[in-house]
């Protein structure tokens, strides 16, 4: 007969294998994170080192955004092939991406590097999410979820600025060599940490398959509720983030480097709404909790034109609007992975989907608002948006305790 002791030993083990694979697994979503985001303050750099101009270096950036529709493919991928398949496919695309553009720095290869920088980051983040979904109980989840996507705001405070030293010690190719090697080193780690989890139903998945596997999506009325949410706060967010630059060279006469210095701001509050995730997200309940953090992201979209007298109270006004949009698309992760339990990476790969479209309409929407009517019309859209993603949660996720 076994004792409760010897009982409780192989859970304590099972955890604490759980707990070194997600942080295993959150450290390569740093590098990910590095990588899909270090080309865009450095584009300058970029462009000397390649001979191009910096036109071109853009334009690498506004191709990238298309790898989340091949992203597409890999949710269903993985819910038929293994969530730890995924990931490793994930890593092997962010090293030889950046091990060919350190090899042979041409445009092309750089190009490559940066697009399958994209696509490695949306093969691997469902997958991670759904594995997070599988591992950890809901209750839970608001805060497993919440510390994984520290990484996000980790690659803003910590992997941008070591791409800086990098680049200013050794050259502009130096990063590529670096995050090929760390994405080497993550595959390996992944390879051997996380066990095989091929699913049931495994083998060659045809193309009536993955169109199956998006219609019960699209059928599914709390995801396309979640995937609304994603869209819409993604286009109002985005719409503001790229004439923030355009506002604080126009109102307060700020130059690059103390633009910069906004960008360090937005970090640290991406950094806070994930902590406000893991802090209250699983108490307060998802749902309910993702309603709050919508309000509040209409109140301070609306307050922020009323905060342009000084530089502080606009940089206090970015704090705490992007705190609460991070502490809102966090806790909306959490609530995804349990949306469609036998379809989870699907649902997370047509949730990032969903906001990588949202990004891309914000990214154009933004500069026509700011052209028509100024900081104004864009805050007073990006409210409207967020006030119609509430509308959907509340009315797409009811009948149940989320």
């Amino acid at each position: 007969m076994t004792s409760p002791s010897d009982r409780a030993a192989p859970a304590a083990n099972a955890t604490r294998a759980l707990v070194f694979n997600l942080l295993m697994t959150g450290l390569c979503r740093l590098v990910l994170n590095t990588a899909r985001r270090f080309a865009y303050p450095f584009a300058p750099e970029i462009s000397r080192g390649l001979g191009v101009p910096i036109t071109h270096v853009t334009a690498m950036l506004a191709v990238n955004q298309l790898s989340g529709v091949l992203g597409l493919l890999a949710g269903p991928l993985s819910d038929r092939y293994g969530f730890r398949a995924a990931m490793l496919l994930g890593m092997s695309l962010l090293a030889a991406g950046m091990l060919a553009a350190a090899v042979n720095a041409t445009y092309l290869t750089v190009l490559a590097a940066l697009f399958l920088a994209g696509l490695a980051k949306n093969v691997f983040d469902p997958a991670l999410q759904a594995y997070v979904g599988e591992h950890v109980p809901y209750r839970r989840r608001g805060l497993v979820i919440g510390l994984i996507e520290t990484s996000w705001a980790g690659s803003t405070l910590i992997g941008v600025p070591l791409v800086g030293v990098l680049i200013a010690s050794y050259g502009w190719q130096r990063p590529f060599l670096a995050m090929g090697v760390l994405g080497l080193v993550g595959l390996a780690a992944i390879r051997w940490g996380i066990p095989a989890d091929r699913r049931p139903g495994g083998g060659t998945m045809s193309a009536g398959a993955l169109i199956a596997a998006w219609r019960q999506l699209g059928q599914s009325r709390p995801a396309r509720s979640v995937l609304a949410l994603a869209f819409l706060v993604s286009v109002a967010n985005d719409a503001l983030f790229v004439i923030i630059g355009a506002w604080l060279e126009s109102r307060f006469n700020l130059g690059v480097a103390a633009i910069g210095f906004g960008t360090i701001v937005i970090g640290l509050s991406e950094l806070g709404g994930e902590f406000l995730t893991v802090a209250i997200a699983d108490r307060l309940g998802k749902r309910r909790a993702i309603l709050l953090g919508l309000v509040s992201g209409v109140c301070a979209y609306a307050a922020l034109p009323l905060m342009e007298r000084t530089l502080g109270m606009a940089l206090a006004g970015l704090f705490g609007l992007f705190l609460v949009v991070e502490f809102t698309i966090v806790t909306t992760f959490s609530l995804a992975t349990e949306v469609m339990p036998d379809r989870r990476a699907t649902m997370m790969a047509g949730l990032l989907a969903a906001a990588g479209l949202g990004r891309m309409a914000g990214a154009l929407a933004g500069g026509w608002l700011w052209i028509a009517g100024g900081l104004s019309a864009v805050a007073g859209c990006a409210a409207a948006l967020s006030a119609a993603a509430g509308i959907a949660v509340g009315l797409g996720l009811r009948g149940r305790r989320w």
